[in-house]
């Protein structure tokens, strides 16, 4: 689906147009360990598989490294869940920095959320928010146009505007899920609830760009076995307006070793892969530093000529 932004620039490129009508937000390979971002209700992958209420991460992503303006995406990332005084919350943000040849913007945000529960170690439904501040750039310069002077106007644009995210997710502990039983655990989201229609001025008329709403689903279950070893197969469904539903299906497996592996498809025909590691306190679990890796491939018409997808992961959890 990010194919759909690249190639709106493109044509935006070729043909001269004035307006792009799609809008993609970023995506993540190991997008588990991104859950927050997803949905700012979503519990952190940490808090499920090792009981960490807290978590800070960043990861970097090269799309189609082999194409010359391919998306770049930068993240830094933080949550923190306390059940201090009866009360239940999740705390969090994130900053984010996204890039495709010309276009990009970069979001500052804030989370909140409230977890309905009577034990949240074992289940619990959460409502959750996030709300920040966008801002969006084009580099008016850089842009190659059909017909010379389509838009005049030279250097960086850019314009702040203001986004909410909306989402609920519910989680469960099962005894039938594997040996040590396990969770199972799914949501919905609108991480871009606020569209919005961009307006670039130049010499001779408007540029605009169209930001559309996302409607993201997830589902998935982690099954524990007895010795540490856990099993999570997910998927990860995205939504957007006319645009083919993308579904994207993924399973990892954590040896108790400190070691993960993990491989998935996705309906846009991608394959990936990931493997990682667990460094920290292996005998109590109670902090970990996790390093994850990701590779994409398309095997679409376009997406094997733009290269393949990589992706980088470092994120230091804790009990308290």
């Amino acid at each position: 689906m990010r194919a759909i932004q690249l190639l709106a620039t493109t044509l935006l490129l070729l043909s001269g147009l004035q307006t792009i009508q799609a809008q993609q937000l970023s995506l993540f390979t190991q997008y588990r360990e991104q859950n927050t971002v997803i949905n700012p209700a979503a519990m952190s992958s940490d808090f499920l598989a090792f009981g960490h209420n807290g978590s800070i991460g960043a990861s970097y992503r090269v799309q189609w490294a082999d194409y010359a303006n391919a998306p770049r995406t930068q993240l830094l990332r933080g949550e923190y869940m306390t059940t201090e005084y009866n009360t239940n919350l999740l705390f969090g943000g994130h900053l984010i920095n996204d890039q495709t040849g010309p276009t990009g913007f970069t979001g500052l945000y804030g989370r909140l959320a409230g977890v309905i529960s009577d034990d949240p170690e074992y289940r619990g439904i959460s409502v959750g928010i996030s709300a920040g501040a966008v801002q969006y750039s084009i580099l008016t310069d850089e842009l190659r146009l059909k017909d010379e002077g389509d838009i005049s106007a030279a250097g960086s644009q850019a314009q702040i505007y203001p986004d909410v995210g909306v989402g609920v997710y519910a989680y469960t502990y099962m005894n039938g899920l594997g040996r040590d039983g396990g969770y199972l655990y799914g949501g919905v989201a609108m991480p871009q609830a606020v569209g919005l229609d961009l307006t670039f001025q130049d010499d001779t008329g408007d540029f605009s760009l169209k930001r559309v709403q996302h409607i993201y689903g997830q589902i998935g279950l982690i099954s524990f076995f007895n010795d540490a070893n856990f099993i999570e197969p997910s998927i990860w469904v995205k939504y957007v307006p006319n645009a083919p539903i993308n579904v994207d299906v993924n399973v990892r497996y954590q040896f108790a070793q400190n070691l993960w592996i993990g491989t998935g498809l996705s309906t846009a025909k991608n394959a990936h892969v990931e493997a990682g590691l667990l460094l920290g306190d292996s005998e109590s679990y109670s902090r970990n530093l996790k390093i994850g890796y990701g590779f994409d491939y398309s095997f679409s018409s376009f997406g094997p000529s733009a290269g393949a997808t990589h992706e980088v992961n470092i994120a230091f959890s804790f009990a308290n």
